[in-house]
């Protein structure tokens, strides 16, 4: 089962050459790797080219950009993954280990942060992820390729589209709940501070779940909204 790696960016040159080399063992275990540029301003896009399959160019929006890479992939599994997030080394193995038996699956996530805050909120994010079936874009979505296509893909809209994502996922079959963590950025929370991040998520989730525009979402969490 090959396996392609779908990496959405935009203006990510300061970290992309160092997160492309670490994926540099799968690649050469036979992973694809596909890199989809939602118009950055910073030579994102050129400085992944040498180190990656395919660099695509489409409008920002990471469900777009995802949807574009999941359709440009030659693998039977997809795995969908941020720019500011590691995987274990092991990663393809446990992923093709896992669709043996399931349709869809996530990581454990660890926040790359020391403050004693981010051991709860990711032991949070986790445990709530098992016990809703419902997986956020840090905890690096894998799926087969037939069972994505059967899915229709990423909804294109601007937030929460991995949370929309997965609540139709969860309906094929419950989510592979590995123990193996992906290390994620702590920048967000470190940029606008950890409880006022938490509290935004919370108040952006049920607002969400209660029916809001995805679109109006986006804009107070500070994203630009594309057509």
């Amino acid at each position: 089962m090959r396996l392609s790696i779908i990496i959405p960016v935009r203006n990510e040159a300061a970290g992309i050459v160092a997160m492309l080399a670490r994926l540099a063992p799968l690649r050469e275990r036979g992973a694809e790797i596909i890199v989809v540029d939602g118009g950055s301003s910073d030579g994102s896009a050129a400085l992944a080219t040498p180190l990656a399959d395919r660099v695509l160019s489409t409008k920002p929006g990471r469900a777009r950009q995802m949807h574009a890479g999941a359709i440009a992939a030659s693998g039977e599994a997809l795995l969908f993954l941020h720019a500011d997030t590691v995987l274990p080394p092991d990663a393809d193995a446990l992923i093709a280990a896992a669709l043996r038996r399931h349709v869809w699956g996530r990581f454990d996530v660890k926040i790359d942060g020391q403050h004693p805050m981010f051991r709860i909120v990711e032991t949070m994010m986790n445990l709530r992820s098992r016990a809703t079936g419902i997986a956020t874009g840090d905890q690096a979505i894998f799926i087969r390729r037939a069972d994505y296509e059967a899915l229709g893909g990423y909804a294109q809209q601007p937030l929460m589209e991995d949370i929309e994502f997965s609540a139709r996922a969860r309906r094929l079959a419950p989510p592979a709940c590995l123990h193996a963590r992906v290390c994620t950025s702590a920048r967000r929370w470190q940029t606008h501070g950890i409880a006022r991040t938490i509290l935004l998520m919370w108040r952006l989730r049920l607002a969400y779940f209660l029916g809001a525009d995805p679109r109006r979402l986006a804009l107070a969490y500070g994203y630009r909204v594309e057509d």
